[in-house]
């Protein structure tokens, strides 16, 4: 296994940030993770998935682990459903894409979402009326400092909105090996979140197949969302904030169009996207290097060689004025290193 010393983690990161490494590994089992942190107990630790969810404010004064968990295996399967266990490392999307075309349903509307499968569970992903927990049966986990690997279940995860236990009591104390899924071979299709019955209309497709919704989510995000290959973002930056009934009556007070869903509790979402681009933030840019993108207000942009404190400060200035016009408080959905 190569240490690598001052190793630039600029092509491991979606935004695209130049930042270092002190050191650097790619790991390719259990076992080489665990030599790792054996051999390192002092270094600081950063376990790396795809680099899809994180922002990088300054140089890492550590050991980055690069997870190159790969597998894909098929439990077990019935006549009704499929139980397949995939490696960390894997890319989330070609997960989707062999799930589809293998007609194994449940993940088609979360198509085109980047990242690896081991980042996942951690927010609890979702897109287009379809959340990972929907179709997640079990992970394993190891625990660098009890040094066990544990099993968790859709219970012990504690899924929430874009949250799971590995993003609270867990943070940093639990690195994910695999996820099992269980996915259904016969199609229940959800066409009604979002633009995709309008999209499937523009396709001239009147009875979908899974890929086809695939195909049709696809499309939607492509329209909408900047190819991390092409202008380094991270997707969506910040959550969907959940706000109490009160908050959200006053804001229809003066925005009687303003969106929101009740969620019970006594709660509304109101979309992040909304609250940024009414208050004219959206395809906002600075110097021409960073701001945010001009279709999706919720994505933030690195246009070139911005650094990540000042997507960072950016954020910050974002989260304050929404707090002054709104009585909103947003969070980010991005793990800030």
């Amino acid at each position: 296994m190569e240490i690598r010393e001052n190793f630039s983690l600029k092509a491991y990161n979606t935004f695209g940030i130049e930042a270092k490494a002190k050191l650097f590994s790619d790991v390719n089992s259990l076992e080489q993770l665990k030599e790792v942190y054996a051999n390192y107990p002092n270094e600081k630790k950063l376990p790396l998935g795809g680099g899809s969810n994180l922002l990088l404010t300054k140089n890492f004064d550590g050991i980055v682990a690069k997870l190159n968990l790969l597998g894909k295996e098929i439990l077990k399967e019935d006549e009704n459903y499929v139980w397949l266990k995939i490696g960390a490392g894997e890319i989330w999307h070609e997960f989707v894409v062999w799930a589809v075309a293998n007609g194994w349903s449940g993940v088609e509307n979360m198509s085109l979402i980047p990242g690896s499968i081991g980042a996942a569970p951690m927010q609890n992903i979702g897109a287009y009326g379809t959340e990972l927990k929907d179709i997640f049966t079990s992970l394993e986990a190891w625990l660098p400092e009890e040094n066990t690997v544990e099993t968790f279940n859709n219970s012990t995860c504690d899924f929430g909105y874009r949250s799971s236990v590995f993003k609270t009591q867990l943070k940093g104390k639990a690195i994910i090996l695999n996820v099992t899924f269980k996915l259904s071979k016969h199609p229940n299709l959800n066409t009604s979140y979002g633009s995709i019955e309008d999209e499937l209309a523009i396709m001239n497709i009147s009875s979908p197949t899974i890929l086809d919704i695939s195909n049709a989510v696809i499309r939607i995000r492509q329209s909408k969302l900047p190819n991390p290959a092409e202008i380094g973002n991270a997707g969506s930056f910040f959550k969907n904030p959940l706000v109490s009934s009160e908050i959200a009556n006053k804001l229809l007070e003066k925005y009687p169009n303003a969106p929101n869903y009740e969620v019970g509790e006594g709660l509304s979402k109101v979309p992040a996207g909304w609250l940024i681009e009414t208050a004219g933030w959206k395809g906002r840019t600075f110097d021409d290097r960073f701001g945010i993108h001009k279709k999706q207000a919720l994505v933030l942009v690195n246009y070139q060689n911005a650094s990540g404190q000042e997507i960072f400060d950016l954020s910050e200035n974002i989260i304050e004025d929404i707090e002054y016009k709104f009585g909103i408080r947003l969070e980010r959905e991005v793990n800030i290193i």
